[in-house]
């Protein structure tokens, strides 16, 4: 069973000490705990997948602990420059070219020419910095389903397949990091997260553009299934149907949401950020409930609503690869 220690600066030496040697760590970040391990050892990075039973296709964020290790292994254009220097440290992750020879193993891109990379904010860049190698860490869950915003869901899931977690409570975002990507004077949202496309889009003075949802995967996150609890995901419900687990939001009820065998609601007050944090702990809480559907009542696109959403719609897909990404793996 791994390890669990208090997120403090003896910890984080023990972990930049763990990952050198080529062993997993789950980490704390803003957004939601990561599954670390050096990005420059494939040995390391090869556990990830086992450990997470990921495909290989699917490309890891590899995350830094300040601009000058991202210049290392990526070449940053103008604009998204302009983008580090907004949101640098914090949610967002920018698909970039990767410098050829820059040592990162080819599993962490999945054989893409690009790489995913951001600067998580708190403890995590502290470890980094320590270690002086960057870490390839997606979220520290079964590959496919809730992503884990607390050391003790980590342990749950992952605690007999990894060396140790650190502790620092629960994750502040709740939510994966949203990932871009400029391509000329475009910018292409892959994956909604953490940070508000409005407010990307404040910082570049254009809309962002959107993928359709057949497109290849050019980053985390873009599988059809993924986020997905055991029971099965309805959603936008009106009407609560006997023994579903409801999943509310807001001040106003589902119709016989009295009905439901559980409830928690992601934010009373209809607040998105709370309900952004929330989200993955709740529905493991109502997975934990043994039900067959979890009904979720609407929630507005608007500002992090998109990234719950997305979130939702993918928990909610159906549990086998699409054509598209059986494509990927041959």
């Amino acid at each position: 069973m791994a390890l669990i220690l208090a997120a403090d600066e003896q910890a984080i030496l023990t972990a930049a000490s763990t990952l050198a040697e080529g062993e997993l760590v789950a980490i704390p970040t803003e957004t939601v705990y990561g599954l670390a391990a050096d990005a420059t050892n494939g040995d390391a990075v090869a556990r990830i997948f086992e450990a997470k039973g990921r495909p290989h296709f699917n490309p890891l964020i590899c995350h830094v602990s300040d601009i000058a290790m991202a210049e290392r292994y990526a070449l940053i254009d103008p604009l998204s420059r302009r983008l580090i220097d907004a949101f640098w440290p914090g949610p967002l992750t920018l698909v970039l070219p990767l410098k050829p020879e820059a040592g990162i193993h080819p599993l962490v891109a999945a054989g893409l020419d690009s790489i995913a990379l951001r600067i998580p904010r708190g403890i995590a860049g502290k470890i980094i910095a320590a270690l002086d190698r960057p870490l390839a860490a997606p979220s520290a869950n079964t590959s496919g389903k809730i992503s884990g915003t607390s050391a003790e869901a980590v342990a749950d899931d992952l605690g007999q397949k990894i060396a140790l977690i650190l502790d620092a409570g629960p994750s502040e975002v709740g939510l994966e990091s949203t990932i871009v990507k400029v391509q000329g004077d475009a910018v292409l949202l892959l994956r909604p997260g953490g940070l508000a496309a409005e407010d990307i889009e404040a910082v570049i003075g254009n809309k962002l553009e959107r993928l359709d949802q057949r497109a290849a995967i050019q980053a985390p996150g873009m599988m059809t299934s993924h986020y997905a609890p055991s029971a099965s995901v309805r959603l936008n419900v009106h009407e609560v149907r006997e023994g579903e687990c409801l999943l509310a939001f807001g001040p106003l009820r589902a119709m016989d949401a009295e009905l439901a065998a559980a409830s928690l609601n992601l934010s009373e007050t209809g607040n998105l950020r709370e309900a952004a944090a929330n989200l993955f702990d709740f529905m493991k809480r109502l997975d934990s409930f043994g039900g067959a559907v979890i009904a979720v009542e609407p929630i507005p696109f608007n500002g992090l609503g998109e990234a719950i959403n997305d979130r939702l719609v993918r928990a909610a897909a159906p549990r086998s690869l699409s054509t598209d990404e059986m494509e990927q793996i041959k």
